[in-house]
C-alpha cells in the first residue's frame, strides 16, 4: 500500500459516519471514572499519612537519641599533673 492508497483509505474512514455508541456506556464510564478518582484520592491520602507518620517517628527518635551530640568518652582522660 503506497502513500496515495493510505491517504484514500484514511479519507474514506473519516467520511464515514461514526459508529453508534450504546446509550448505557456513558453511565458505566462515569461510574468507573469516579471509582478510579476515589481510589487515587484514597491512595494519595494514605501516602501523605504515611509520610507524616514517618516524619513524626524520625523527629521523636532524633529528639530522644540526639545523634548530633558527641557520645561520652569511654576512656578516662590522661593525667597531666602529678
Amino acid at each position: 500500500m503506497n502513500r496515495a492508497e493510505r491517504e484514500a483509505a484514511v479519507r474514506h474512514l473519516m467520511e464515514q459516519r461514526p459508529p453508534q455508541v450504546p446509550p448505557d456506556l456513558y453511565a458505566d464510564v462515569v461510574r468507573r471514572g469516579s471509582r478510579l478518582t476515589n481510589r487515587r484520592t484514597a491512595a494519595r491520602r494514605v501516602m501523605w499519612l504515611l509520610l507524616l507518620a514517618a516524619a513524626v517517628a524520625f523527629t521523636a527518635w532524633a529528639l530522644s537519641a540526639r545523634p548530633w551530640v558527641e557520645p561520652p568518652s569511654q576512656t578516662t582522660p590522661p593525667v597531666i599533673t602529678w
